[in-house]
């Protein structure tokens, strides 16, 4: 059994899905679609850069979305692929959770399209450049790292944001604050505790401006019932009813992207296989962390889909 995976950021790249659109039409038409709905030559940036403005989260955002649907496209247009009879969950680590709804007809392309890059703008605008930091734990369990948190806060905000994998736990808040967790998660015996060079501090109650701006932007948007159950980053179980999809997808703006426990839960399910579907190769790294029996499968290019179309039915 397998489940359909979707990436977040971290893994934009210049150059991404240019391939599958020199070589499917069905692919070409889905980056098309998304710089129709945005107004923007996203495309364009995709495989030209400058890398820096590929970055922008509200670029990284719609961007990572697009590649991942060009290849699910492909995989139902080309392929001939039945979603609903080839998985058993779709689930995407923090945006991605937004390509995978998509992905499973809950969302329509263009509609994700503007949504995240509404999510992109809103979460960079929430906080001023430089008051807010993230950083990665290594080598902490959760609940130490979730101690570190709490101990460097002081009265600011620091958080565990994500839950990425055993001994891979990244913290967010003011910046003083997540500075004060590297240095306490280095003497709790952290492996390593580092800055990320990320634009604003991502799944933390600083980003509450974010989360208000996108449930005014959710109230008016159509969701349907996904084709199949999405697991969901702030609960790490499945959902299908569109109206709780909703409000998840507000609460994991501020919420903590509980991907370790999400994964874990699929493969509780009977899950055997995850098929990293985009860009990059992050999440199938994080999931041989979580469950060494786990099969990992990436789909980015066309000599990948052209493989994984032979182990199905």
């Amino acid at each position: 059994m397998r489940a359909f995976t979707f990436p977040g950021q971290g893994s934009q790249a210049v150059g991404m899905g240019q391939a599958l659109a020199d070589a499917l039409a069905n692919a070409r038409e889905v980056f098309e679609e998304v710089d129709d709905a945005l107004g923007q030559n996203l495309s364009k940036l995709m495989w030209q850069g400058p890398i820096e403005d590929l970055t922008l989260t509200e670029n990284t955002q719609p961007a990572l979305m697009a590649v991942s649907l060009a290849v699910m496209r492909v995989l139902e247009k080309d392929v001939g692929m039945d979603l609903g009879a080839s998985g058993r969950f779709v689930a995407g680590h923090s945006l991605g959770e937004y390509s995978a709804l998509a992905a499973a007809g809950a969302l329509s392309l263009a509609d994700t399209a503007r949504l995240l890059k509404i999510r992109g703008q809103s979460m960079q605008a929430a906080v001023p450049v430089g008051e807010g930091a993230m950083a990665a734990l290594l080598g902490l369990d959760f609940e130490d790292a979730a101690k570190v948190a709490a101990e460097a806060g002081h009265g600011e905000v620091c958080a565990t944001a994500n839950d990425n994998a055993p001994g891979q736990v990244v913290v967010s808040g003011t910046k003083a604050a997540v500075e004060r967790a590297v240095d306490l998660a280095k003497e709790a015996g952290a492996k390593r505790a580092m800055l990320l060079n990320v634009s604003a501090p991502f799944h933390c109650d600083l980003m509450k401006p974010a989360a208000d701006r996108m449930a005014e932007e959710l109230a008016s948007v159509s969701i349907a019932p996904p084709r199949l159950p999405l697991v969901a980053n702030v609960t790490a179980g499945q959902v299908s009813d569109p109206e709780t999809i909703r409000g998840h997808l507000v609460e994991q703006v501020t919420g903590m992207v509980r991907w370790r426990e999400s994964v874990g839960y699929m493969v509780a399910e009977g899950v055997e296989t995850l098929v990293e579907t985009g860009a990059g190769k992050v999440l199938s790294g994080l999931n041989r962390r979580i469950d060494r029996s786990l099969t990992s499968v990436n789909l980015e290019t066309p000599d990948d889909i052209e493989a994984f179309a032979k182990s199905l039915p």
